[in-house]
């Protein structure tokens, strides 16, 4: 098959990508993509880059994918896009097979075009259903560029436009590695450290808490795993105060985390999912989940979210194929074993670099935080925008360096279609990147790794 973009004139589209696109808060890539396929993606000049962060997080079953292209092709030709307020098969399907997979209490969907707007609309229906406003996310959560979602967002994107959405509270992020609540034995208290900040939060609140929102894994807050309970704790929390919690699962929904969704790790059920990235493979697709009661409410007392693509039939129909690909090729069961090899390699790199001070995440999703010492933990951001270029030129996409907040922190993704080898591959160019990249601190004498050129595929 011919690829669709051949050779580029990459200095010519770098100086015309400065002239006329919009910075929007990122330093872009040196290098010029004009290919994707499966777990790689290509430059114009032919380099082959490995992709371990599936695009933006998303591709979940790879780019390119063959059902996901078929399905693409014959709704673009046939059923694309509706009046908002006119139902069709794909989007019934979808929101049927969706509640289905989901334990009762998630019982009616609607579908949306990003993360961002799936969480406003999220919150909104919280707002509609309480008839409160008040709204409290974790530091360094990440939930949308919209007002609304922003106003729940600490990780960054709160400054230089004047002020929030009124009414939002912050608790202190659960990070295990770094908080200062610990027990006697050093151990993270994560216990007291919630209940404190639930203590600050209600002496700061007006007596109008609606929802928690909160992330199973706090991906752009450096891959932060809430520890076991963290979310039964939550919830308890929120029932206390007749709060409804809201579980953002852009990330790792739909196997990421070796469950098909990752609030069903503890065995807790929220009130309200939201579902992106994951489900439309790249393509803008979202999801919003609720009880029928809630529905019902919200229905009852006027909830309006109508958007030009709300329920549009082209992403509907490329969610139930990845769906419907999770589940019959036994994905989330591959994102658990493969999962337990990337970890195992991964804590191998540990023993050997002291420039990593911890390893964390569940099942293909996984941080490496990086640091100038392993006493005080200080961030190397700059070291991890070197890695992350050396790994770039060594063909493996393993971090989002591009946001300076990121650099520090490998946030590591790979498609739930990764093979062994191609594992191995991404392992061995990890290895050669924090060999050759001055300041990562190797731990081992004598023995040298084997050169990558004697490990590639």
């Amino acid at each position: 098959m011919n690829r669709l973009y051949g050779k580029e004139d990459d200095e010519s589209l770098k100086v015309t990508a400065k002239d006329c696109l919009i910075n929007f808060g990122t330093t872009f890539e040196s290098e010029i993509i004009t290919h994707a396929e499966s777990v790689f993606v290509y430059t114009s000049k032919g380099h082959r880059i490995l992709d371990w962060t599936s695009g933006q997080m998303s591709c979940l079953i790879g780019h390119g994918h063959k059902e996901v292209v078929q399905t693409i092709t014959e709704h673009a030709a046939n059923l694309d896009h509706l009046f908002s307020g006119m139902i069709s098969p794909p989007v019934v399907r979808l929101a049927q097979k969706l509640t289905e997979v989901l334990p009762e209490g998630l019982d009616r969907a609607m579908f949306l075009s990003t993360g961002g707007e799936s969480n406003e609309a999220a919150i909104k229906l919280a707002k509609t259903f309480t008839g409160k406003f008040e709204i409290v996310g974790l530091g360094m959560s990440w939930h949308g560029m919209t007002s609304t979602a922003l106003g729940a967002q600490y990780q960054s994107g709160r400054k230089g436009h004047g002020p929030p959405m009124p009414g939002n509270h912050m608790l202190p992020v659960p990070d295990a590695y770094r908080s200062i609540f610990r027990n006697t034995d050093g151990s993270y208290d994560w216990q007291t450290e919630l209940n404190y900040g639930w203590s600050l939060i209600d002496r700061a609140s007006c007596g109008s808490l609606a929802a928690v929102i909160m992330e199973p894994i706090l991906s752009s807050g450096g891959m932060l795993t809430l520890p076991p309970g963290y979310m039964k704790a939550m919830k308890a929390h929120c029932e206390k105060r007749g709060m409804l919690l809201i579980v953002d699962e852009a990330q790792t929904g739909l196997g990421r985390c070796g469950d098909l969704f990752a609030f069903q790790h503890e065995g807790v059920v929220p009130h309200i999912l939201t579902l992106s990235k994951t489900l439309g493979n790249g393509l803008p697709l979202s999801a919003v989940v609720t009880s029928h009661a809630i529905e019902k409410s919200c229905r009852e007392r006027g909830y309006l979210f109508y958007t030009t693509h709300i329920n549009d039939p082209l992403p509907a129909s490329v969610g139930l194929k990845v769906l419907e690909i999770v589940l019959r090729d036994g994905l989330v069961e591959r994102s658990r074993q493969m999962g337990g090899k990337l970890h195992a390699g991964l804590q191998r790199l540990k023993s050997r670099y002291g420039c990593i001070g911890d390893v964390r995440g569940r099942g293909l999703m996984a941080g490496v935080e990086l640091v100038l010492d392993r006493q005080t933990k200080e961030p190397a951001l700059e070291l991890g925008s070197r890695l992350s270029q050396k790994l770039m030129e060594l063909g493996l996409s393993a971090s989002l360096a591009a946001v300076s907040s990121f650099a520090g922190i490998l946030r590591i993704a790979p498609p739930l279609v990764t093979t062994e080898e191609q594992l191995e591959l991404g392992l061995s160019i990890l290895e050669e990147g924090f060999r050759t990249t001055q300041g990562t601190k190797p731990l081992y004498g004598a023995e040298r790794p084997v050169p990558l050129k004697a490990t590639r595929l």
